[in-house]
């Protein structure tokens, strides 16, 4: 089983408190990769403005990759206002091709909707990934959106974070996302380590997708822009995530609906059964199979858990006003929110969708057997 761990707080920290917070679950993971998702950044040599400017992350392999990111940056008009230095330690990483850990900052571009702005960084990510699968994948982008800073390596958790020199304060956030192992059914591939992300969406799993060739076929025959890769199986849950408040204008209750529908006699009894049924058919093909545990967080800052129907496999949340924890061990939330009430964890069953909203004041928790409220859709 993977190993993750999610914090968020009001007060910026270092991703560095995540990964000293998942020794406490070492076990679960082999060193097969990290990845961590910010949110709520901060720099320490820079005063950044999530409202005038966006932040690129990913890993150039080679001088000549670096050069020509730089490159087809000013020619799609985007003006670099920041680039992040990573204090590397190269002794401490297990691959040798890492030229440059990019996370660069870049002036948003004016004079478009937010739509057109949403679309266009999706669609300058996508183009980067392709132009670096086409040079021998010597270029590899992570994410490019406003307020998200994303890192991938192969490495135990807490070396990569010595590796980058990720505990000397220059980088913080407000939600640190932590993964401990990537999908290991395949090869190595920093494209197949959680979290994924598209256009300010972004899920980390814990489990097994074995339903995951007819949702990707599904998601692929959309032919909507950024449902590809599929290095991971569990990489559908931030397509289908995506594709409920995004493209369906859903709230985000309906992702379990989604995901891990009730039966028909339960929704016999649903005040919003006939409604639940029909969207149970149309996205059929999107159920889960398989024990998973999928952790999420939302461009305002939510973050979310919610679990498959047979609940098999672990994951707690806990913690206090201000700063809250999930994680795939009790163990994991103890060492992330020490401070809190460890009697008021709670661990979501099969029908819960538990949501920290961007105030952090108290948990949220939602049951499928619950009515919600579809005017909530934007």
């Amino acid at each position: 089983m993977c190993r993750l761990a999610l914090k968020t707080a009001d007060i910026p920290f270092s991703p560095y408190e995540v990964l000293v917070g998942m020794e406490a679950m070492q076990e679960g993971y082999d060193g097969s990769g990290l990845g961590l998702l910010l949110r709520g950044v901060s720099f320490e040599d820079f005063k950044y403005k999530k409202e005038e400017q966006v932040i690129l992350s990913g890993i150039a392999h080679s001088e000549a990759a670096f050069r020509r990111l730089h490159q087809h940056m000013e020619e799609r008009g985007f003006e670099q206002e920041y680039d992040h230095q990573f204090k590397v330690n190269a002794a401490l990483i297990e691959a040798k091709d890492r030229y440059q850990y990019i996370v660069r900052v870049y002036k948003k571009p004016q004079g478009m909707s937010e739509a057109e702005l949403e679309d266009r960084l999706m669609q300058t990510r996508l183009f980067l990934r392709k132009n670096g699968e086409e040079n021998g994948g010597d270029l590899t982008v992570f994410s490019f959106w406003s307020d998200v800073v994303m890192i991938k390596e192969v490495g135990w958790p807490l070396d990569i974070g010595d590796a980058l020199g990720l505990n000397d304060g220059r980088i913080k956030a407000r939600v640190v996302m932590a993964q401990g192992r990537q999908n290991t059914n395949y090869g190595i591939n920093l494209y197949a380590c959680h979290p994924f992300f598209i256009q300010g969406i972004a899920t980390m799993t814990n489990g097994e997708n074995t339903a995951f060739v007819p949702i990707k076929e599904w998601l692929l025959g959309k032919n909507i822009p950024g449902y590809m890769g599929y290095q991971s199986d569990s990489e559908v849950f931030a397509h289908i995530l995506h594709y409920v408040t995004k493209k369906l204008n859903l709230p985000l209750a309906c992702y379990k609906h989604v995901i891990t529908p009730l039966k028909t006699e339960e929704l016999n009894k649903h005040p919003q059964g006939e409604f639940l049924k029909g969207l149970r058919t149309a996205c059929r093909r999107l159920i889960i199979d398989g024990p998973n545990a999928v952790i999420g967080t939302l461009p305002d800052e939510s973050c979310l858990i919610v679990m498959d129907q047979k609940k098999m496999r672990p994951a707690t949340v806990g913690g206090r006003p201000g700063a809250w924890a999930i994680a795939s061990e009790m163990c994991g939330v103890e060492a992330l929110i020490p401070d809190r009430d460890p009697s008021l964890d709670f661990q979501p069953m099969r029908e819960h969708t538990v949501i920290i909203p961007p105030d952090r004041k108290e948990l949220q928790i939602w049951s499928q057997f619950d009515q919600f409220t579809l005017s909530q859709a934007a």
